[in-house]
């Protein structure tokens, strides 16, 4: 599973609003140039994970973007999945997605599919590790003094 670079640059987004920010609106100009991102593609990510109300944004001479909800709250499970969509391996686990399964096997074996075991395992591996880490942690890990949590509130990596 490769993820694009949608995820890639909404994570540092994120990451710089967490540092940058302290409640004041950070300019994806900003941004763009701390990163070395294209600004026009950042625009883009910034409108996908303001609808998936994970940042907000202000108009005018000192606006710009801010976090939503405390850094603590924002998973990724959630940011990936506002900029990439469901996280399947395989391409038949989004194909005919049901409430009842998580995968719809499009193989002739339907149900009895000798991979979907294996494949279930690691698409709930990769959600399971995405919705334990948070926004919080990854400003943390990024060594940068975080603006929007008190150092010693943050859950140490081990």
């Amino acid at each position: 599973m490769i993820f694009t670079t949608k995820a890639e640059y909404g994570v540092r987004l994120l990451i710089q609003l967490g540092v940058q920010g302290g409640g004041q609106p950070v300019s994806l100009k900003s941004v763009a140039a701390a990163e070395g991102l294209p600004l026009a593609y950042l625009e883009r990510i910034a409108a996908l994970l303001k609808k998936a109300e994970l940042v907000a944004s202000t108009r005018g001479a000192h606006g710009g973007y801010v976090l939503a909800r405390p850094a603590e709250e924002i998973t990724m499970d959630r940011v990936v999945l506002a900029l990439e969509g469901a996280i399947a391996p395989m391409e038949c686990f989004t194909e005919g997605f049901n409430s009842d399964s998580r995968v719809a096997c499009s193989h002739p074996e339907g149900q009895h599919c000798a991979t979907k075991l294996l494949w279930t395992r690691v698409q709930l591996g990769v959600i399971k590790s995405l919705q334990r880490t948070t926004l919080a942690e990854l400003v943390a890990f990024s060594g940068a003094q975080p603006a929007l949590a008190a150092p010693e509130s943050l859950p140490t990596l081990s």
